[in-house]
């Protein structure tokens, strides 16, 4: 862009521009704001790569919003923002965007005329009703579906299909059944395009014009990785665009692994046959199947073959099973192809070419069409068994995961068993796919960098502070900014570090016992010190669920007396609900892992107090992470260093900035993990928080008096 063109762009975010003058008094000044759009700003009009760590408050979303609707507006470019969570792409779409169409009158004088800035939001086809399913599933319903509960959650879809204007499931309530969503939501696969009855009111095809006729297109992670996946194949989903932004950057690594990977589930498959035919209760869609010859033998021969490939799936499964408890698997890593008998693809790829003969001899076109699905699922399921087992991508990891076990029991009612592979380094595929494009790519996120880099520092030095976010996703040398967050760390934060806890329980060969034991009775005496010292308020962060609900089990009974209520991620509800929950309560404790370590945005006096249980490395006996491991050490690396350590310094930063989030809140974050201060590689999590955050460690001797 011209000098004249980053020059609008900072008036238009400056003190006194238009973007100031639409927020009123709720406007706070940011430099760092300003710095981030010019570099925005420069990168769309040379169509270069940039990377930018945003700290919280610097209003990263206006930063790149403001010049990419710029483009849109006076270049009729289209640009692709994906974001990681639902809130933020709610946020952009309901409330930012809007704001800076009005500030900008972007907002069009010709009510006829398209507006300069079309934003939309854009969902995966899954996410709309199928009209012409919806009314094929009600009027076979007595056929299709085994029990009450799925016809009344039929009933409900139906309902909410009157009344609602999107057709999304964005507003369709919780359904007693959620696998009746399948039977009635669009898919390519049964799609009959211009000769369905309900082309003109379709829901998909209705937002799929919107999409077309959009300029700036807004998604999340999965919708836009699943597309750059789908387009080595030319079948992508997303129209052609100009620029691509990349915010909560710091997941596009396990995101893009998992969709150019491939996972096949018993949960699946089942879902797929029962939905077929029945064998139990004889309900399915064949039993209701009426070819135009009136034939039924046909329909028979099918039958067959799927309750064959039911019997077929379970025992493919079980084999998959006893694998994985075998001595062969030390932790669910598949390390060579032909593992167990591939049973599963020829059984589906029976029921595909048994589905699609019943398909021209179908009586009806509606069933031609849902025939062709079917068998396209079928044949998808054949091909992924055949991927997994035989491992056709040599530079992948594959393996197995069971979850549901009830105490370890092998084949439980809720178990839940699943083969999947990804790629070991999704570098060279996003180098390929992504970085080497005509595009720009801007990726910004608040943790990117695994340290502050300081004023007087090099430019060279001072980029090698996201060497590790680089070299994992394949865009070495581009350009790389950091900018400091605008809050005072230094008097909001209060940072302890319990030197007194044990070191945890969990390490590399040992685990469980009577040292986790020990490690779990230290870990509730210190968290219930420091919620009471806080009086609750308390975000209490986890690395894994197993320590989160042993300690959760304990802590129950003494925070009940202290009038304090515990929620629980996984009991307590779904994650907006925990949240609300936590929002509306002054003295509330939430324990939680994974998700609660990012994306969380929880301002004021609510939440004063954030417990970091354990310094978050990832477990190295986890498939992907060792696959990963090992790769860096078979090229002579330093994998501790160059891998493990920069990642939870990472999330480490995530879940330190879950506690101040305006510039008026005020909190403590303790850590009670020793290794931050006894470890030499401890300091590299202290050089990764915001300047002027003091370290403050407790003594040997713990006493809660000294807090």
């Amino acid at each position: 862009m011209s000098d004249r063109r980053v020059q609008d762009v900072r008036a238009l975010l400056a003190d006194d521009g238009p973007i100031a003058r639409a927020l009123g008094e709720s406007y706070e000044p940011r430099p760092e704001q300003i710095e981030m759009a010019a570099a925005v700003a420069k990168t769309l009009e040379s169509r270069g790569h940039l990377m930018v760590e945003a700290g919280t408050g610097v209003g990263k979303s206006f930063a790149y919003l403001v010049p990419a609707a710029m483009r849109c507006v006076e270049r009729g470019e289209t640009v692709v923002i994906a974001t990681n969570t639902i809130s933020l792409q709610e946020q952009l779409v309901a409330k930012d965007v809007p704001l800076i169409q009005h500030a900008l009158d972007w907002e069009g004088d010709d009510p006829d005329a398209p507006p300069p800035l079309r934003p939309v939001l854009v969902k995966g086809r899954g996410n709309y009703v199928s009209i012409r399913r919806l009314k094929l599933a009600s009027s076979r319903q007595d056929k299709l579906f085994t029990d009450a509960a799925a016809r009344r959650s039929l009933h409900q879809i139906e309902d909410w299909a009157y009344d609602t204007t999107d057709g999304s499931l964005a507003t369709l309530p919780t359904l007693e059944r959620q696998g009746i969503w399948d039977r009635v939501q669009s898919d390519s696969g049964n799609c009959m395009g211009r000769k369905c009855p309900h082309h003109g009111e379709c829901f998909y095809q209705s937002a799929r014009r919107t999409m077309e006729g959009a300029n700036l297109l807004i998604c999340n992670h999965a919708l836009f990785f699943s597309d750059l996946a789908l387009r080595a194949r030319d079948v992508g989903f997303l129209p052609r665009y100009d620029h691509v932004i990349l915010d909560e950057a710091h997941n596009i690594e396990d995101v893009a692994a998992e969709h150019f990977g491939i996972s096949l589930s018993e949960g699946r498959v089942a879902h797929l046959l029962s939905a077929l035919y029945h064998e139990r209760t004889g309900r399915g869609y064949l039993s209701q199947l009426q070819l135009a010859t009136g034939d039924i033998e046909p329909v028979e021969r099918a039958v067959r073959r799927v309750t064959f490939a039911e019997r077929t799936m379970r025992g493919f499964f079980e084999s998959l099973a006893r694998l994985h408890d075998s001595n062969e698997l030390s932790n669910g890593r598949i390390r060579r192809p032909g593992a167990v008998e591939n049973t599963l693809t020829p059984a589906m790829n029976d029921v595909a070419v048994r589905l699609r003969t019943l398909k021209d001899l179908a009586k009806t076109d509606a069933d031609r069409f849902e025939l062709n699905a079917y068998a396209e699922r079928a044949s998808e399921i054949a091909d992924a068994a055949e991927a997994l087992i035989e491992q056709t991508a040599p530079s992948y990891c594959y393996w197995i995961e069971i979850t549901g076990r009830d105490d370890g029991a092998r084949r439980s009612r809720g178990e839940r068993i699943r083969i999947a592979c990804s790629p070991v380094e999704v570098a060279p595929l996003l180098k390929e796919r992504l970085f080497e494009g005509e595009h720009s790519v801007i990726l910004t996120s608040a943790t990117l960098a695994t340290r502050t880099i300081r004023d007087d520092e090099p430019a060279e030095r001072a980029e090698t502070a996201f060497g590790h976010a680089m070299s994992r996703l394949g865009c070495e040398g581009a350009p790389a900014l950091q900018l400091g967050s605008p809050f005072d760390h230094a008097s909001q934060v209060e940072l302890y570090v319990d030197r007194s806890m044990p070191s945890p329980a969990w390490s590399p060969g040992n685990s469980g016992g009577r040292g986790e034991d020990t490690f779990t009775r230290e870990l509730v005496s210190r968290i219930l010190d420091h919620v009471a010292a806080t009086e609750g308020g308390a975000f209490v962060l986890f690395t894994s669920f197993s320590q989160l609900y042993k300690t959760a089990d304990a802590l129950a009974g003494p925070l009940e007396s202290l009038g304090m209520p515990l929620l629980v991620q996984g009991r307590s509800g779904s994650r907006s609900q925990i949240l609300e929950e936590f929002r509306a309560s002054s003295n509330a404790v939430l324990l939680g892992a994974a998700s609660f370590w990012q994306g969380v945005d929880v301002r004021g006096d609510t939440l004063r107090n954030v417990i970091i249980t354990r310094l978050p490395f990832d477990p190295p006996g986890r498939p992907l992470t060792e696959a990963r491991l090992e790769k860096i050490q078979e090229r002579g690396g330093d994998a501790f260093r160059e891998d493990s350590l920069p990642r939870a310094v990472i999330r480490f930063k995530q879940g330190f900035g879950r506690l101040i989030r305006s510039t008026s809140d005020r909190g403590r974050v303790v850590v009670l993990d020793p290794r931050i201060v006894t470890k030499g590689y401890g300091k590299l999590f202290v050089r990764a928080l915001p300047e002027g955050v003091r370290v403050r460690t407790l003594p040997e001797v713990h006493d809660p008096a000294d807090f």
